[in-house]
């Protein structure tokens, strides 16, 4: 079971409770699922019971408790345990989990992702006549797309017409031309769209202070681990990884996020987003190859397979942006 599937698991079992009359709530619209944080146990958690407590007038550990058989009924769950307030912490049959994660990424490549949250609406969209209006609507009609959604581009502003969304962020003060395309892209899409971007040399520096310098250079560094693996014979395969709780946490939140920005109109969640994987990914790297004479082991191979799979959300993503993902930088 992946984490969309987990999720969607979860989500049903939160309806059944609510068609039963046992939750008096409004269902959300998406579930968040986790590698569980520090006291959790099992493959992922999820603290949908914290989130309905309010609303549904009951204490979260008892909202947990009546999702918990829901999800102990479930095909592919093996155990449910609540722990702290209300986390709600599920292990998988077969325990797959976070293993099952990155196979789920390396098999989806650059679509890992993308799913059926719009499947079947139509979005207009409409370009204020600015430059920054015109690169985030192309990278909308990318994201939406990623998510279901049918998208027609209108090549007017129509600000009076009602029939769309027209797309005006705050304006950039300069062309940004200058910077190249990747840079001018991210110079105008990582800002939200109310903040004023900034159009200056801080998105061309090779340093960690450029964010996206950062997120290209984490893509860059995980193909240079399957190319030097490669040299020393082995590849990626998927398997327990210790002390990577960080990077499994945003990549299985890699789902959520691109369904809130299509959802939202807002490429800036899935620049940061990137921004948040890259950073997830340094503390792995250093232990990915066998040091001096070791030989490869089945260890090495899963941390190749999670570096893998972390570049491969870089690289899929930078795509939807429209921004390039070299393999050396």
């Amino acid at each position: 079971m992946t984490p969309v599937e987990l999720s969607r698991t979860v989500l049903h079992a939160v309806r059944r409770a609510v068609d039963e009359g046992e939750l008096r709530v409004v269902p959300p619209e998406k579930v968040l699922v986790a590698p569980p944080g520090p006291g959790g146990c099992g493959d992922y958690a999820t603290n949908v019971a914290l989130q309905l407590a309010r609303p549904a007038g009951q204490p979260p550990q008892r909202v947990a408790e009546i999702l918990r058989p829901r999800l102990l009924r479930a095909p592919g769950i093996s155990d449910v345990v609540v722990t702290g307030p209300g986390f709600i912490n599920i292990s998988l049959a077969g325990a797959e989990g976070p293993v099952g994660l990155v196979r789920e990424i390396l098999r989806c490549g650059a679509r890992y992702g993308h799913g059926d949250a719009l499947d079947g609406r139509t979005v207009r969209l409409r370009p204020a006549r600015e430059v920054r209006a015109v690169v985030q609507v192309e990278a909308l009609v990318r994201i939406l797309r990623s998510q279901g959604a049918v998208v027609h581009v209108d090549d007017h502003d129509g600000i009076d017409d009602h029939d769309g969304v027209v797309v005006r962020p705050v304006p950039a003060p300069a062309d940004p031309a200058r910077l190249g395309p990747d840079a001018a892209r991210w110079a105008l899409l990582h800002p939200a769209p109310h903040d004023r971007p900034r159009i200056g040399d801080e998105h061309l520096v090779q340093r960690e202070s450029n964010p996206l310098f950062r997120v290209r250079y984490a893509h860059a560094r995980t193909r240079a681990l399957l190319r030097n693996a490669a040299d020393l014979g082995f590849g990626p395969e998927p398997g327990p990884v210790d002390g990577a709780r960080s990077l499994l946490q945003v990549l299985a939140d890699h789902p959520r996020v691109l369904v809130v920005a299509a959802a939202h109109r807002a490429p800036d969640r899935l620049a940061r987003q990137l921004v948040a994987v890259a950073d997830a990914v340094p503390p792995l790297l250093p232990a990915v190859l066998p040091l001096g004479g070791e030989k490869p082991s089945a260890a090495h191979r899963a941390r190749l397979a999670l570096a893998d799979a972390a570049g491969t959300v870089l690289a899929g993503g930078l795509s939807l942006l429209g921004i390039d993902a070299p393999d050396h930088l």
